[in-house]
C-alpha cells in the first residue's frame, strides 16, 4: 500500500445488524491480509461475519505519525504497533474465553454507526496519544461486551413447549421412527415439524388433534391415520372379539373400470346386519346416511357405520347394475374367527376321504388358538385332509397371520418385510409350531381376502403347501402398526410393505389362485359338503381336483 493511504475496515450489514450477539476470535498475524472472525455466542442466533483489514498493519504507523516500539509475543511476532499495544494487552486478558482480540480502537466506538449494507471506510489519520486513550478504550470495550451479553440473554427464546406441543411432537416422532417411506412423500419431515410448531394453533386438545391430522394428510397415505381416544379403544375392541355396527369390512376400489366412485365392500360378516340384508363382496357403498362416500376415507366411513346397538344407519349400495337403499339396525357382531365342519366323501375302497373344513373369518387375537383347537377337534374324527376357507376374510392382526402359517408349514419363509431399500426382515418357521404340516390342504380365496389373509395364502402357495382355489385376492400389500399416544389416542402407521416367499409384491394385484372355483360354490359352511359329495351339483369339485396342482 502506498504512503498516506487510509486504512479501511469493511463492516458488513450482516455484522452490524447482529452486533449485540457476537464474540471475536482468532487474530491472524499475516500483515498482508489481517483477518478476524465475528462468531456468535453459543446461545445467540447471529450469523458469522468476517471483516477484512485491507491494509498492512504497518500502514497504521505510516498514517498516524505514532512512534512504534518493538515487542515480542507468544506467537513469535517480532513487531507490534504502539497503536495496537493497549488493545493487544486487553485482548489477551480475554483470550481464554474468546480467543485473541485485535481491532483498531478507533473503530470500536463507531461499530453501531455501520448498520447499512454499504461498506464504510474509517480513516486512521490523526495523531494518537496512547496514555490518554488507553483507559478510555478499556472502559468502552468493557461496557460494550457487557451490553452484548445482556442483550443476547434478553433476546434468547423465552417460550417453552406446552403440553399440547409435546403431544404433537410425540405423534411426529412416532411417524418419524416407524413410517415406511423415509422421504415422507417427498418433503422435509423436520422442516414440517418446525413450521407446524410455529404456525399451527395448539391451544386446546381439539386444535392439537387437528394439527396431527393435518400433518398425517401430507403423507397422502389412506392407511396411516390418527385415532382419537374413543376410536382407538374401538379399534382395540375390534381385534379382541366383538364390535357394534353392521358387520362390514370396507376398502378402496383397486380397479378403475368406470364404476361410480365410492367404497368397496371387502366382506360382510356372516350373520351380521349387512350380510342378512344381502350385501356382497365387491358391492360399492355410494352413501352412508345420505352422505356421499366419494371423498370419504375408509376410517371415516367405519366411524359412521359403527354406533350404539339398536341404532339405525342408511346405506346406498350399488350391487352390479342395481342400486339398493338399505336401512340397517346396528348390532353386536360376534367376531368368533373360526367355524369348522366335517365332510365324509363317498369312496369305493376301505379308506374313505374325510375332509376337515375350517372357515377363518378374521385375524383377531383369538385366531391362531381357535385354528389349533379346530384342527385338534377334527383330527379326533379321523380327518385326513383339510380345506381352509379365507374368502371374505379382510385380515386383522399381522402376528396372528404368522402364527397360523406356522401351524401348516414344517419349514420355510412366511413373508419378507420390505421398505424402500429392500428386504428389512424375514419371518420364517423351523417347523417347531407345526401341527398340520402333512395332510393335503386346499385354500379358498376371493376378492374379499385381504391383508393378513393374503400373507397366509401367499405363504402356503409359494411353499407348495396348499393348492389355492377361487379368484385373485384384494391386493393390500402394506402393513400397519398401531401406536398408543400418552393421552389415550393413537396412530395407525404404515410401517412396511411385504412380499410373498417368491418375492411377489401383491399390492393392488393380489394373490393369484391355482384354479377357479365353480361360480355357484357356496360360502356357507353348511352347504360346503354338498359340493364335494354330489357329482350332479353345479358347484361340484371332486377330491382329486381339490388337492392337485
Amino acid at each position: 500500500m502506498g504512503r498516506g493511504s487510509p486504512m479501511e475496515v469493511l463492516a458488513s450489514s450482516a455484522f452490524a445488524a447482529s452486533f449485540p450477539h457476537f464474540s471475536i476470535s482468532t487474530f491472524f498475524n499475516n500483515p498482508a491480509s489481517s483477518t478476524f472472525e465475528v462468531i456468535p455466542l453459543k446461545y445467540c442466533t447471529a450469523r458469522i461475519a468476517k471483516i477484512e483489514l485491507q491494509c498492512s498493519l504497518r500502514c497504521i504507523r505510516t498514517n498516524c505519525s505514532v512512534r512504534s516500539r518493538n515487542r515480542s509475543d507468544d506467537d513469535g511476532a517480532s513487531k507490534q504497533n504502539l497503536l495496537l499495544q493497549p488493545l493487544w494487552s486487553l485482548s489477551r486478558s480475554f483470550s481464554t474465553k474468546f480467543g485473541l482480540f485485535s481491532i483498531s480502537y478507533r473503530w470500536i466506538p463507531k461499530l453501531r454507526k455501520y448498520d447499512g449494507s454499504v461498506p464504510e471506510k474509517i480513516n486512521c489519520s490523526e495523531e494518537i496519544r496512547p496514555k490518554v486513550y488507553v483507559p478510555f478504550v478499556q472502559l468502552v470495550v468493557g461496557i460494550m461486551l457487557v451490553m452484548s451479553l445482556s442483550v443476547a440473554i434478553s433476546k434468547s427464546p423465552s417460550w417453552a413447549l406446552t403440553e399440547e406441543n409435546l403431544l404433537f411432537l410425540e405423534a411426529w416422532r412416532t411417524i418419524d421412527r416407524a413410517y415406511v417411506d423415509k422421504s415422507f412423500n417427498g418433503q422435509s419431515w423436520f422442516r414440517y415439524r418446525e413450521s407446524a410448531l410455529r404456525n399451527e394453533p395448539m391451544n386446546t386438545r381439539e386444535e392439537t388433534y387437528m394439527a396431527i391430522k393435518k400433518m398425517i394428510a401430507t403423507l397422502n397415505d389412506p392407511f396411516t391415520r390418527f385415532l382419537e381416544p374413543e376410536k382407538f379403544k374401538t379399534l382395540r375392541s375390534g381385534t379382541q372379539g366383538a364390535v357394534t355396527g353392521v358387520g362390514l369390512s370396507i376398502g378402496y376400489p383397486t380397479k378403475f373400470d368406470g364404476s361410480p366412485p365410492g367404497l368397496v365392500v371387502i366382506s360382510a360378516a356372516p350373520g351380521g346386519p349387512a350380510n342378512k340384508a344381502g350385501v356382497l363382496s365387491g358391492d360399492i357403498i355410494l352413501a352412508i346416511d345420505d352422505t356421499s362416500t366419494e371423498t370419504m376415507g375408509i376410517y371415516g366411513a367405519a366411524d359412521k357405520l359403527q354406533g350404539p346397538e339398536g341404532s339405525s344407519v342408511k346405506l346406498t349400495i350399488r350391487s352390479g347394475p342395481e342400486i339398493k337403499h338399505l336401512d340397517l339396525t346396528r348390532a353386536k357382531v360376534s367376531l368368533n374367527p373360526v367355524k369348522s365342519r366335517l365332510c365324509k366323501l363317498p369312496s369305493s375302497g376301505e379308506d374313505s376321504t374325510v375332509i376337515g373344513y375350517i372357515k377363518l373369518t378374521s385375524f383377531n387375537q383369538n385366531a391362531s388358538g381357535a385354528v389349533r383347537e379346530a384342527i385338534d377337534t377334527l383330527r379326533k374324527d379321523g380327518v385326513n385332509a383339510f380345506v381352509l376357507d379365507l374368502r371374505d376374510n379382510s385380515g386383522g392382526l399381522f402376528p396372528e397371520g404368522i402364527e397360523i402359517a406356522k401351524i401348516w408349514l414344517d419349514k420355510g419363509v412366511i413373508v419378507y418385510i420390505c421398505d424402500n431399500h429392500g428386504v428389512r426382515d424375514i419371518y420364517d418357521t423351523d417347523g417347531s409350531s407345526a401341527i398340520a404340516a402333512a395332510e393335503p390342504l386346499a385354500v379358498l380365496v376371493n376378492k374379499g381376502t385381504a391383508s393378513a389373509s393374503e400373507i397366509l395364502a401367499g405363504a402356503l402357495k409359494d411353499n407348495k403347501r396348499a393348492v389355492l382355489f377361487g379368484e385373485p385376492t384384494f391386493g393390500k400389500g402394506k402393513i400397519q402398526s398401531v401406536f398408543r399416544l400418552s393421552d389415550g389416542s393413537g396412530l395407525a402407521v404404515t410401517v412396511a410393505r411385504y412380499e410373498t416367499p417368491a418375492h411377489t409384491d401383491i399390492d393392488k394385484i393380489g394373490v393369484i389362485p391355482d384354479h377357479p372355483l365353480p361360480t355357484l360354490f357356496p360360502k356357507e359352511e353348511e352347504a360346503f359338503c354338498g359340493c364335494l359329495q354330489d357329482s350332479a351339483s353345479a358347484c361340484y369339485v371332486n377330491q382329486v381336483q381339490l388337492f392337485s396342482r
